[in-house]
């Protein structure tokens, strides 16, 4: 029973990631499909080359959401069923997995700053705002999303190990910063080459 429960949060997670809330939004505001135009990818920062500020917003507060929402459940009831802390763990693998292969987009999806947000904020309060706010830090100074995402990804490890040590959920924030980073493999070979966009900027 524990192991089908497990395997039930752990579905409904990656089912939950991989509602695209680029695309629900662009489709509600009557935008072109995000994948259609700048860098093809159904996240925030494209939909932001709209130059609607505020379809952008509601991206990364329903991508973010997302994240956070499948967490907070299986924190609040998998345990219930028995379900342990490495369940929970991997429930937050799923549902950024869910965002970045997503089932309803043919596994092509966004690279999963937002959801990884919403994901931190649900393990651990101090976790998401110290990774939110190295965020800000960079993409204030260098105003490349990109470099503040990988930057954000790179630290999020070490505040988790700080916060609660060899806990399950630090291998979970590792393999989730780590697919953040594969995820911007590209924005990383344009920004040493100085061709990345930045924040804003159309494509």
């Amino acid at each position: 029973m524990n192991a089908m429960a497990a395997a039930a949060f752990v579905i409904a997670a990656y089912l939950i990631g991989s509602l695209s809330f680029a695309v629900i939004v662009s489709r509600a505001l009557s935008l072109p499909d995000p994948r259609t135009y700048g860098s093809g990818n159904p996240g925030a920062t494209n939909v932001l080359r709209t130059g609607r500020k505020l379809a952008a917003l509601l991206t990364v507060l329903g991508d973010g959401g997302k994240g956070w929402l499948a967490v907070f459940l299986a924190a609040r009831y998998a345990p219930d069923y028995g379900v342990s802390a490495a369940g929970v763990a991997t429930c937050a693998i799923a549902v950024f997995l869910g965002h970045v292969f997503p089932v309803f987009l043919r596994f092509a999806g966004g690279k999963g700053v937002a959801t990884a947000g919403g994901i931190l904020f649900a393990i651990n309060v101090w976790l998401g705002a110290a990774t939110l706010a190295t965020w800000i830090v960079v993409a204030l100074f260098f105003r490349y999303s990109s470099l503040a995402a990988v930057s954000a990804a790179g630290f999020a490890p070490l505040y988790a190990f700080f916060l609660f040590g060899m806990s399950p959920a630090l291998p979970a924030v590792i393999l989730i910063s780590a697919l953040l980073v594969w995820r911007h493999k590209t924005n990383i070979l344009n920004l040493v080459a100085g061709r990345e966009s930045r924040i804003g900027e159309k494509k």
